[in-house]
């Protein structure tokens, strides 16, 4: 029986080779309404390598990189109003289908987010990332969970899950288009006192990523301090509305990829 789940993955020149099998690992696991593969930049003919892809898969298209936090953004709202759980997992496959499985079906036992943890003491990391990355990594857990509202071992892993509800009451205020997303889903869901749980799972190492390690991580600690602060407005904080009043935000991610969609639409299949 399909179960009412919509899944994003965002991918970015990804590997046909990976995305493929775990598209179709993800179907047979899950038996999701929707698989919404947000494709960037991709190079020539990569589609056709995909194919054959399971029924439910769609495939969009866009013609430069967006970001992850850009791309994940325009799959949830291209599906919401079809299922009643989103999530997204990573397109390189680190989160293995039965594992994000697991967090899917926290969401579907009542969470309202669900966040997959590689640092949850229960997780089974089968490949770790080189050892600046992972010392990274963890510095910047260490200081999200001292700094954030909601303590979590891990705020980045690829994979996340939470109500259609939750993405409705969350999606005008967050703004990051990048890596520094899933920060921001964290600590507005928290201060919307949404149920937040960390389900620990089992996850690899990919080498070939594409994520810069120093650029991304000066991005993620800038995130942490401005996602603060829009958590902190959300719960009505007398010092944060004081520096809010002085400065003009600019606009909400969903209304500048309407605004980009307007000028160049997606293509979708």
């Amino acid at each position: 029986m399909t179960r009412p789940v919509g899944i994003v993955v965002p991918a970015y020149r990804p590997d046909a080779d990976q995305l493929g099998p775990y598209l179709r690992a993800l179907d047979d696991r899950l038996d999701p309404t929707v698989i919404r593969v947000e494709l960037d930049a991709p190079e020539p003919g990569l589609r056709e390598r995909l194919t054959p892809l399971p029924a439910p898969v769609e495939v969009a298209v866009a013609d430069s990189r967006r970001g992850k936090g850009a791309a994940i953004t325009a799959g949830f709202e291209a599906v919401v109003d079809r299922v009643s759980v989103l999530g997204f997992a990573d397109a390189d496959g680190s989160t293995p289908a039965d594992s994000f499985a697991a967090v899917v079906d926290r969401v579907l036992d009542g969470a309202d987010l669900a966040a997959g943890s590689r640092r949850h003491p229960d997780a089974d990391v089968r490949a770790h990332q080189t050892f600046a990355r992972r010392r990274l990594g963890d510095g910047f857990a260490w200081l999200a969970r001292r700094f954030l509202d909601e303590p979590l071992y891990d705020y980045q892993c690829g994979a996340k899950a939470l109500t259609a509800d939750t993405w409705r009451r969350v999606r005008p205020h967050l703004y990051e288009g990048g890596f520094a997303w899933d920060i921001e889903l964290v600590a507005v869901a928290s201060a919307f006192d949404r149920r937040i749980v960390e389900v620990p799972v089992q996850w690899e190492d990919h080498p070939d990523s594409t994520v810069s390690t120093v650029d991304t991580t000066l991005r993620l600690a800038r995130a942490l301090v401005t996602s603060r602060h829009r958590a902190r407005l959300l719960r009505e904080d007398r010092l944060h509305q004081l520096v809010a009043s002085q400065r003009r935000p600019g606009p909400a991610l969903i209304e500048r990829l309407a605004a980009a969609d307007a000028a160049d639409p997606t293509e979708a299949d």
